[in-house]
């Protein structure tokens, strides 16, 4: 899991397995990645963030949870806000941060057995595209 900025500049990355769902990632990344001169107040995820408990709890932390909602058989359909939809459209940035990333081709796939070294390299990443921008 990567957290960027509103410019795509690296913030954080956490490395999990597979196993856990992204949902419970969330606030881990966040508590990790947490820069005190920085407050978040949006955060820009995919559909797969899409849980009512996972709002509720970003809310009480200040901050904005902007998913796009997923369809379910049981609950109508509810699209994203006006303002919600505007900052949105901003999500290209986080993906071209991805694509300057896997740029480096020991992250493109994970090579190491050990989850530790795997994050190192992901860090490292992070520092070269930081001193890019510069």
């Amino acid at each position: 899991m990567l957290l960027t900025d509103a410019e795509g500049t690296p913030l954080g990355v956490d490395v999990e397995s597979a196993s856990p769902h992204e949902v419970k990632l969330i606030e881990r990344l966040l508590e990790k990645c947490r820069d005190k001169r920085r407050k978040r107040c949006r955060l820009l995820y995919d559909r797969a963030a899409d849980s009512e408990p996972l709002r509720t709890r970003l809310k009480q932390r200040g901050v904005r949870l902007i998913a796009p909602y997923r369809r379910f058989k049981n609950r109508p359909a509810k699209k994203l806000s006006r303002s919600a939809t505007k900052h949105y459209g901003t999500r290209w940035k986080v993906e071209r941060t991805f694509a300057w990333l896997k740029y480096l081709r020991r992250l493109g796939m994970r090579w190491e057995y050990h989850a530790f070294l795997f994050e190192g390299f992901w860090q490292l990443g992070c520092v070269f595209t930081i001193l890019k921008g510069l």
